[in-house]
């Protein structure tokens, strides 16, 4: 009966995911140096982050500033539109920027309002180790 009222409220998750987080902590080495991030993995993790605590998924978003060695304090957001060329309205500035990016995209660059402008980006000019498994490889699994 606990058990499905904490699962009614959310709570039992959230338990859950606090303690994967305290685990992972507990058996991250810190005396093991993280690879340096580069330009393009800190962008994409910082908007990954700004994501997630939009979402309220702060465990999530604690293990992915450990695992990853994101700086703890996140990037200011002018920072981070700058860096991307993205010019933002004041719609747009109420979600997080990978909502603007995704909807850019499923629109096909085509909206005519308040979304976020956004610019051709070729994938082609990013190094092959922060692109994962060549596409090929991803469609055969």
């Amino acid at each position: 009966v606990l058990r499905d009222t904490l699962e009614k409220r959310g709570a039992l998750g959230q338990i859950k995911a606090r303690i994967r987080a305290e685990v992972f902590n507990a058996l991250d080495d810190q005396s093991e140096p993280r690879p340096p991030l580069s330009h393009e993995n800190l962008l994409i993790n910082e908007l990954i982050r700004e994501y997630l605590e939009y979402n309220k998924y702060k465990y999530a978003a604690s293990v992915l500033t450990a695992e990853s060695g994101q700086p703890e304090v996140p990037l200011d957001r002018q920072f981070l539109a700058k860096e991307l060329n993205i010019v933002e309205d004041t719609n747009g500035k109420s979600v997080p920027l990978l909502y603007g990016i995704i909807s850019h995209f499923l629109h096909g660059g085509k909206e005519e309002s308040t979304q976020n402008t956004l610019p051709k980006v070729s994938l082609l000019n990013y190094p092959k180790q922060n692109l994962g498994k060549p596409t090929t490889e991803r469609n055969q699994k």
